[in-house]
């Protein structure tokens, strides 16, 4: 029968290894029951002939199933069990044996009052064009008084990357959230039901009056998980960036005004002026407004003539300043090999050219781009005098 079953499916399509290895069989087995013929090439696997020495009894896993039991252990492990039976003088077994007898029984169930961990999966969206997912966070400004903060709230669109919306407030509130919200749907224009807005678990995210206004406006809501730091990246990496522009003041802010006013003129910049390597280094609203595509294709036709001018300066095509596309919140990607990637050495040539020294695995890796929110110096604004650029 097992011969048949691994015939039909090597005759669908499948390779005899792959068949014989979801049959737990090894190839040379099944290729000597062919040989065998029609009576010869049957099942004849039978598993263990005898019951192993260190087997536990009937009577001794009995005892082990009564021990947990026990009205004292109805809310203990195996792991609490077996340490207060020593201590009695009692042994019956390990905790791995509690365990599999447990298992066996099909008591293997979580004991106490506790419910058992249920797994969250991954908050993923995928944004094909602007306001269709938000990120909104919060964060600390510093003040003058030491100990006390000011609080940016700021909303970003992680397709296009623009700053939806901001708020400085001396004070973190869902009441707060729910007027930025508000104000920023109504200044895009959001109709109801298109909208995903994510965030993580803060006490204003899950606030009662944020998320009846979301509702009244027909934003869905997205949450991080629970003690999870990089669920929530965009909106991160955008405050990283606010926190180490060349121009960050270098005291604290002495008001409310004052940091409010610094972030506006962050906003302008970053909106209209900085290029965001996240999107093919074009500023967060030309994607918005979808004028990247021409500005794109313009430096695409700019690369094709200067390689058509000088085409020996050229080892390979043009670059071609594709568009990004689509972007995931939190898509996780296969993880990359560990494996380090070495360059094969080259034999001199008779010209009596040196050999190719062979790269180290660092050096034979790709090169790695910059990240956009790394502190680049504006283009049209000078260090500010006494700023030491980090190299």
């Amino acid at each position: 029968m097992i011969l048949q079953w691994i015939a039909e499916a090597v005759a669908a399509g499948a390779r005899l290894e792959r068949a014989c290895e979801v049959a737990e069989l090894d190839v040379r087995t099944v290729q000597r029951w062919r040989q065998q013929g029609p009576q010869g090439g049957r099942d004849r696997r039978r598993g263990p002939r005898q019951r192993p020495r260190n087997a536990l009894s009937q009577e001794e896993r009995n005892k082990v199933l009564s021990a947990t039991h026990r009205a004292e252990f109805r809310d203990a492990s195996p792991k609490t069990i077996v340490p207060a039976l020593a201590d009695r003088g009692e042994y019956l077994g390990s905790e791995s044996t509690f365990y599999r007898v447990l298992r066996e029984a099909g008591e293997a169930t979580p004991r106490g009052r506790a419910r058992p961990a249920t797994p969250r999966p991954v908050a993923t969206h995928t944004a094909t064009g602007p306001n269709q997912v938000w990120s909104w966070d919060i964060t600390y400004l510093p003040t003058a008084v030491r100990g006390m903060f000011f609080y940016l709230y700021m909303v970003v669109d992680i397709f296009s990357r623009q700053i939806m919306g901001w708020a400085v407030h001396d004070t973190e509130s869902s009441e707060l959230a729910a007027d930025l919200v508000l104000r920023a749907c109504a200044a895009a224009g959001i109709e109801p039901g298109t909208l995903v807005l994510h965030s993580d678990n803060g006490a204003p995210m899950r606030g009662s009056t944020l998320l009846a206004t979301m509702q009244r406006l027909g934003v869905m809501a997205s949450f991080s998980r629970p003690s999870v730091s990089d669920d929530n990246a965009f909106s991160e990496a955008l405050f990283r960036t606010v926190k180490y522009v060349p121009w960050w003041p270098s005291k604290p802010f002495g008001s409310v005004e004052s940091a409010r006013s610094w972030v506006s003129s962050f906003e302008r910049w970053y909106n209209t002026e900085h290029l965001h390597s996240g999107i093919g280094f074009v500023t967060p609203a030309s994607r918005h407004a979808g004028t990247d595509a021409a500005q794109l294709a313009g430096r695409r036709a700019l690369y094709e003539r200067a390689r058509e001018a000088h085409p020996e300066r050229w080892s390979g095509p043009a670059r071609t300043w594709d568009r990004p596309g689509e972007v995931s919140l939190n898509a996780r990607h296969p993880r990359r090999s560990s494996a380090p990637t070495h360059v094969p050495t080259t034999k001199a040539k008779s010209s009596g050219a040196p050999p190719a020294r062979r790269q180290s695995p660092q050096e034979a890796q790709p090169p790695r781009s910059r990240p956009e929110n790394s502190g680049t110096t504006r283009p049209d604004t000078p260090p500010k005098e006494g700023f030491k650029t980090r190299l």
